[in-house]
């Protein structure tokens, strides 16, 4: 099948081999390492359809780009290296009769703690992974990148993608520090905020995953989940006010 898959790396070594394991049958797996010191590189080199680059990372949307374009092929699918490709995703994307003015998305299955989750936004949690490099791209946003899908036509496959999101708080907090980084780094200068905006945005992404999107129904992992999204706005956008009070100095 003439479709690159493309997945970016960084001490991705947990779930390495159960990702690639699913993607046997496609010609060329490209893997874009971002400096991984682990056994990320030793497990993808055991594989003959693997081809490895490694790069620097500048933010997601923009080194989503760079191993788009590394790769032999215009189609791409985009898969983290936390995800595993289904049968029946793979069997969805083998019967389509690709159109390189459309984009193609799939469901995504998010599991926390040996649990799949059906609250807090994580369910159906679509995505848009499959598409043509020489009619759209990813946007180049530090983080929460999507595939550029203006005047493209999108189509909804069923086939999902196994996502194992977090297995521990520690987790949570690793990916919160990185997030909210990435995002200062992306709006400082660009979007005012204020220890008051941090507090509202922090409050509103808790009530909004635990009650609008029935977190509350989820037990112990709904209430983390959304207590993480509430933190994660906050550290966000004070991060956002603390860069932008050092631009102005």
């Amino acid at each position: 099948m003439l479709i690159s898959v493309t997945i970016l790396t960084k001490n991705s070594e947990k779930y390495l081999k159960q990702v690639l394991d699913a993607l046997s049958d496609f010609q060329e797996v490209l893997i874009f390492d971002n400096g991984s010191t682990d056994q990320t590189l030793k497990i993808a080199s055991r594989y003959s359809n693997v081809t490895i680059h490694e790069g620097t990372f500048e933010g997601f949307g923009i080194t989503h780009n760079k191993a788009s374009n590394l790769a032999q092929n215009d189609w791409i699918l985009s898969i983290d290296s936390d995800e595993i490709v289904t049968k029946e995703m793979k069997e969805a994307i083998l019967h389509l009769n690709l159109d390189k003015e459309s984009v193609y998305s799939f469901p995504r299955h998010n599991y926390f703690n040996g649990r799949f989750i059906k609250w807090c936004g994580w369910y159906p949690d679509r995505q848009v992974r499959l598409f043509n490099r020489t009619t759209t791209q990813f946007t180049e946003a530090q983080v929460h990148e999507a595939v550029n899908v203006s005047k493209m036509h999108q189509i909804k496959l069923e086939g999902p993608i196994v996502h194992y999101s977090y297995d521990s708080i520690a987790e949570f907090l690793s990916k919160m520090q990185s997030y909210s980084n990435l995002f200062a780094q992306q709006y400082v200068g660009k979007r005012s905020s204020s220890p008051l905006k941090a507090i509202s945005h922090g409050f509103f992404a808790f009530f909004k995953s635990y009650i609008l999107k029935r977190g509350i129904l989820g037990g112990y992992e709904g209430y983390l989940i959304s207590a993480y999204n509430g933190h994660t706005a906050y550290y966000k956008y004070l991060k956002l006010y603390e860069a932008n009070c050092r631009k102005k100095n």
